[in-house]
């Protein structure tokens, strides 16, 4: 199980373990919403890794939801890895609160080594001190974007791990359907082509899914909170909304190994992310 602060570098860890763009992955914060499954497969080991949302301190519906998620995630895994980018503002004493609760192994991994290279001893000493009273099993400092010291992890976490059968096919990649992941990259997008709040008040409904042998043809709703963001993301002449399902139909290509013909709506719901039904209904 992956843990961090939004914009750690958990999904890009989980996309490099896997080799492919599984969990999205943006410059901005909290971008992972739901509890996302991927799984890990070599000659000797297969490992089921989950990347959860962002630590933080929840003030609405949907927040309250994906720290839900969080705690489930910890209840379940054999191991619990914190991921965290020492350029940042170290871990709240939240955070550090919710580390000390568990007693499953943890292991430190000091994210985005690649571009602090020539300061590793002065912020080792700050990691120390921040993270006193944490029992880490063992501490790694990698690169998660390059690969660096990811191997070295990696070889560890297998040696903490339970011995078992693989619970999985050894070409499955996750427990999520294909239309999961159609849903997510759409919401990628959102993340990169919009600004300030959009994205974070945007989910994404896979309507109807039609495969066929040469294409896939796809229906998906992008829920807003209110007319005004609906405005934005349709953009002037529909020009913005265009653009939109122009980067995520190469995005669901590249997942899916075939054309995609994609039809995107944008639909209205007043404050969807306050109300505990709406989160729901939309699978959070």
């Amino acid at each position: 199980m992956i843990l961090g602060k939004p914009n750690a570098g958990k999904s890009t860890l989980l996309n490099r373990l896997l080799g492919t763009h599984l969990s999205i992955a943006t410059p901005k914060a909290q971008t992972t919403r739901h509890q996302i499954t991927g799984i890990y497969h070599d000659e000797d080991a297969q490992i089921v890794f989950y990347d959860t949302p962002g630590l933080i301190t929840p003030t609405y519906a949907l927040q309250r939801t994906m720290m839900k998620s969080v705690e489930v995630a910890v209840e379940q895994a054999d191991v619990a890895l914190f991921i965290f980018d020492p350029l940042d503002t170290f871990p709240s004493d939240d955070a550090i609160a919710f580390l000390k609760r568990w007693s499953i192994p943890m292991i430190l991994l000091v994210n985005k080594v690649d571009l602090y290279a020539d300061r590793v001893e002065s912020l080792a000493q700050r990691v120390e001190e921040r993270f006193e009273g944490v029992d880490f099993a063992h501490q790694f400092w990698v690169s998660a974007k390059e690969g660096e010291k990811v191997d070295d992890f990696l070889t560890t976490l297998k040696s903490m791990i339970p011995l078992g059968p693989p619970l999985y096919p050894p070409n499955q990649l996750s427990e999520h359907p294909t239309r999961f992941f159609v849903a997510e990259l759409i919401r990628e997008q959102l993340f990169l082509q919009f600004e300030q709040e959009i994205p974070y008040s945007c989910a994404v409904q896979i309507i109807e899914y039609k495969e066929g042998d040469s294409r896939d043809d796809i229906f998906a709703e992008i829920i807003v909170n209110r007319d005004s963001q609906k405005g934005m993301i349709i953009g002037k002449k529909g020009a913005a909304i265009k653009r939109l399902g122009i980067a995520a139909r190469a995005s669901i290509e590249a997942l899916i190994g075939k054309q995609a013909f994609l039809d995107l709506r944008v639909k209205v719901r007043d404050k969807w992310r306050q109300s505990d039904t709406w989160v729901r209904r939309f699978g959070y």
